[in-house]
């Protein structure tokens, strides 16, 4: 089972080296259309809707890339992947970058040879259970049938949870977030585990959605980061600086709103480099003065994107938490646009 796993790792590594030779950015352009892995279905991070269109959390980030280098929000083409495919479609060129609730850890990066352009969404891993079950803690889970998704963090995760614990509990393993939803409402397992958000995700889809608890334990950190391959460093810092864009936007309070007036210029530098109307960051980004007001205006802010799409006014129902700018009191911080 170990050499499986190290050829498994061994592979993807090598078809993301290759990959990444092409240059990313020049294959976009030369397409004229992103292709961007996102989940196969969480509703308010990536979905589609009832005509087809993509959207959500996972999806905005993707729409400001394609918006900030080829001029047009609409121009990507979206993969969904499950957990067991995304690295290798990434790997592979399948897709140019990947936004798909997936957790930077130390093995995708160094090992599967992956760069994680930052982090988008901060969360943990928790436990989902009906309130029929009678449980208030994941402590009184032992003996529990645990819905999982295969080739995530979480599989490690849960086993070291019960392990510590000294509880038992018997997986039940799925592919999708959908598959992971129906085995659960029909009863083939007691308890769902994966990021909180996902389960709050799930949740919110359910008919009768009080009549299940998401318990109080938050078992990891699972640090949730769009990612390219190695080795295609104009490709990661393009997308890097898109991210950063958005979370940068909200801090200096420019939104989809007012960034026509702002772009007219201000008396704030930062916003001035950050929208083109002071220095060359876009010419050093290989992309033109604009790139970033065309990604704010894609979906607006991080802020923006956060409250229409997974905020406390929709039916997912999260609150900013961790996942507040920095002078709010929670992790969200760009490098400085200088």
């Amino acid at each position: 089972m170990r050499k499986s796993v190290f050829l498994g790792a061994l592979t993807v590594a090598g078809l993301a080296a290759a990959a990444a030779a092409a240059g990313t950015v020049d294959d976009v352009k030369a397409r004229g259309k992103l292709n961007c892995g996102v989940a196969t279905g969480v509703p308010g991070f990536a979905a589609p809707d009832a005509n087809g269109e993509w959207e959500g959390f996972d999806v905005a980030v993707c729409r400001a890339v394609a918006a900030a280098v080829l001029g047009d929000p609409k121009a990507v083409e979206f993969v969904p992947t499950t957990g067991k495919t995304r690295f290798t479609a990434l790997a592979s060129g399948e897709i140019d970058m990947l936004a798909r609730n997936t957790t930077w850890t130390f093995s995708r990066d160094v090992d599967l040879k992956f760069e994680f352009v930052g982090v988008n969404y901060y969360d943990g891993q928790g436990f989902m259970v009906p309130k029929a079950l009678g449980v208030s803690s994941a402590k009184e889970l032992d003996g529990a049938t645990v819905c999982i998704q295969t080739g995530t963090t979480t599989e490690l995760n849960l086993a070291d949870f019960f392990r510590v614990n000294n509880m038992s509990y018997e997986p039940v393993p799925i592919e999708t977030n959908a598959e992971a939803q129906q085995q659960y409402l029909a009863g083939a397992c007691d308890v769902y585990t994966t990021d909180a958000s996902g389960l709050a995700a799930t949740r919110a889809t359910f008919e009768n959605s009080a009549d299940h608890i998401l318990l109080p334990e938050i078992i990891s950190k699972e640090p949730l980061a769009p990612l390219v391959r190695h080795g295609d460093s104009e490709w990661g810092d393009i997308v890097r600086w898109t991210l950063n864009a958005l979370i940068a936007a909200e801090e200096y309070g420019v939104t989809s709103t007012n960034i026509g007036e702002l772009s007219a210029g201000t008396d704030n530098p930062e916003i001035n480099r950050l929208l083109g109307t002071e220095g060359k960051l876009g010419e050093m980004l290989g992309l033109d003065a604009d790139w970033a007001k065309r990604a704010i205006m894609a979906g607006g802010n991080y802020g923006e994107i956060f409250a229409k799409n997974i905020g406390e006014s929709t039916p997912i129902g999260l609150a900013r938490g961790l996942n507040a700018q920095w002078k709010d009191g929670g992790l969200l911080y760009s490098p400085p646009f200088r």
